[in-house]
């Protein structure tokens, strides 16, 4: 089967929700991709134990009221066989989308930083604790510790706390001079001031971070350097991130230019690409809000309502500054950098120590000499690690972006030739 979108939207976080429903009364068609069942993104991620806030049940109907918006759940990216051209797959099927316009709204991921222990079994990210919990996971009596950098940490600690786990440590790498001159800023924006005060957890403890998971054959414990001391405690359960980078690797396959590590975009959200937009943390990590605001211009650009875009920006502006704030204050420390030793692993699926890749100048001669970012990941976790650890930035990635089933391949049978 093959499919035509006046406007293609590629995610369905509150970036993509924004842009569809922006755009929805313009008539145009629009078809809403995620490989998420439902939509929400990771912040609003939904299932047995999830507690869905107000704001993403509303914006959900919303998108449901709307005839002219389809929304393909659980839904991947294969491939792009044409200019204006997507291979998709579903868990039944494989098809075409050829469209008009196209916003990727692909969101962030965690950056997950190698050290001694990491690969134990009860280690996670901080936000893949909280999926993980949401989705189900028991955590009920164990004893965990949070680590790495950012706000998620306070949020994945009152997720785990809800669901009956004791809070150990929360370790934050940022300085307590950091933190506190964030907080000091936070009445600025009101609604994230008042968040702050239910998120607050005695065992917060800034300038602190990991330095190994501790155990033989599944996590024990978790060596601290808590603001300058070495301080080990026994846990169930260890949740480790250091902030959020961009998810632009479709972007890059797509031909978006990058800048920094997000894609790069106008006032209008439009890419280097014609008719190509972007909105949400792909383009820069900010928080739902500055999300919502980026989707809702990005999706009255891409039908052309200037002015009703243009009402957005001074939101928009508002919450550039809440992340420029946040991104300051949170600025990982360069100390973060010599956590691994020798024999770490960097790249998980392919055995590939830290050691294996001192040797190498950059992304491209690493992979071929150590199989780094070959496998099943293709590079999600290590190719953000090396960027950190080394400065590399991952060549963009070639099709097909997810494993695909061979009759979904046969579909670009169905493509013209160019």
């Amino acid at each position: 089967m093959n499919e035509y979108a006046d406007l293609l939207i590629i995610g369905a976080g509150p970036a993509g929700m924004a842009a569809a429903l922006a755009a929805a009364p313009s008539g145009a068609r629009i078809v809403m991709l995620d490989d998420n069942p439902f939509a929400g993104g990771q912040i609003w991620r939904d299932g047995p134990q999830a507690s869905l806030p107000a704001q993403a049940r509303q914006l959900r109907e919303r998108l449901q009221s709307h005839g002219n918006i389809r929304h393909h759940s659980g839904t991947r990216v294969i491939a792009n066989p044409g200019p204006k051209q997507l291979l998709v797959e579903d868990d039944e099927n494989g098809w075409l989308i050829s469209y008009d316009k196209l916003i990727l709204c692909t969101g962030a991921r965690e950056l997950l930083l190698p050290f001694p222990g990491w690969t134990l079994p009860g280690v996670t990210g901080a936000g893949g604790l909280q999926a993980l919990i949401k989705s189900g996971l028991s955590v009920r009596d164990e004893r965990v510790v949070i680590a790495g950098s950012g706000p998620l940490l306070l949020a994945s600690a009152a997720t785990a706390t809800k669901h009956g786990a004791t809070v150990l440590r929360i370790a934050e790498q940022a300085s307590l001079t950091s933190v506190a001159g964030f907080a000091a800023q936070l009445p600025r924006w009101p609604a994230k001031w008042l968040q702050s005060f239910n998120l607050f957890n005695r065992h917060y403890r800034a300038g602190t971070h990991v330095l190994a998971a501790l155990g033989t054959h599944r996590l024990e414990g978790v060596r601290l350097q808590q603001q300058g001391k070495i301080v080990e405690l026994e846990c169930d359960r260890l949740a480790c991130g250091f902030g959020l980078i961009p998810n632009i690797q479709l972007g890059q396959a797509l031909g978006y230019a990058i800048e920094g590590q997000a894609l790069k975009v106008n006032a209008w959200q439009a890419s280097s690409r014609a008719d190509h937009y972007a909105a949400g943390e792909c383009t820069g990590f900010g928080g739902s809000e500055l999300a919502l605001a980026e989707g809702a211009i990005a999706g009255h650009s891409a039908v052309g309502e200037v002015e009703q875009a243009r009402q957005w920006w001074p939101r928009r502006a508002r919450w550039q500054g809440f992340a420029k704030a946040l991104n300051q204050a949170f600025a990982l420390d360069p100390q973060l950098k010599s956590l691994a030793r020798p024999d770490t692993l960097v790249c998980r699926c392919e055995d590939v120590p830290y050691a294996a890749l001192t040797e190498h100048s950059d992304w491209r001669t690493a992979k071929l000499a150590s199989r780094c970012g070959m496998g099943a990941c293709q590079g999600r976790v290590c190719g953000a690690a090396v960027g950190h650890l080394f400065g590399w930035q991952p060549s963009a990635s070639r099709p097909p972006y997810s494993p695909a089933r061979i009759e979904t391949l046969m579909c670009l049978d169905d493509t013209p030739p160019a």
